[in-house]
């Protein structure tokens, strides 16, 4: 899961099986276990874990972990998302993975996104940061210059050659 700093500067990655942000946040603090299904919104200020199902939609300032076993059909917003389980909806947050076994149908506005090897992703990524596309010059100025007058020839005439001594 997020790393949390330890007395001492440590980050520890406790609690999740491939979940690798390590963003100094706010402990998870709520688990919607394997065996609960909610219907509903959920909001809170610290960090949830999923491993059941919820629909509905999900805010919260914390992160958001989806574990493997869960399945949510909800509109999300989030500090950061872990995804390992399926997610069909919307997420907004400032980073969304997509570990290995994430499957996710929905449309991402985020600002970082990791999406990890044999994860699956339906929709379209938004990125709210405005950069710009590079420029490609012009290829008029690969065009070949007219000749200067009186310049010498680009082309070397060749050498006379020597004449034979008799």
């Amino acid at each position: 899961m997020w790393g949390k700093e330890k007395p001492g500067g440590e980050e520890s990655n406790e609690g999740g099986r491939g979940a690798r942000i390590s963003t100094v946040s706010k402990p998870v603090e709520t688990i919607v276990g394997p065996n609960t299904h909610i219907k509903g919104e959920i909001q809170g200020d610290g960090g949830l874990r999923i491993e059941g199902i919820v629909e509905g939609n999900i805010e919260t300032t914390g992160n958001l972990v989806i574990s493997e076993s869960a399945k949510v059909l909800a509109e999300v917003k989030a500090k950061n998302v872990s995804i390992a389980g399926a997610v069909r909806g919307n997420i907004t947050a400032n980073r969304v993975e997509i570990l290995d076994t994430g499957r996710v149908w929905g449309d991402l506005t985020i600002k970082s996104l990791l999406i990890n090897e044999g994860a699956y992703l339906r929709g379209q990524t938004y990125m709210p940061k405005d950069l710009k596309p590079p420029q490609i010059e012009s290829i008029t100025h690969l065009k070949p210059k007219p000749p200067v007058a009186n310049a010498p020839s680009p082309i070397a005439k060749p050498a006379k050659p020597a004449a034979a001594k008799k």
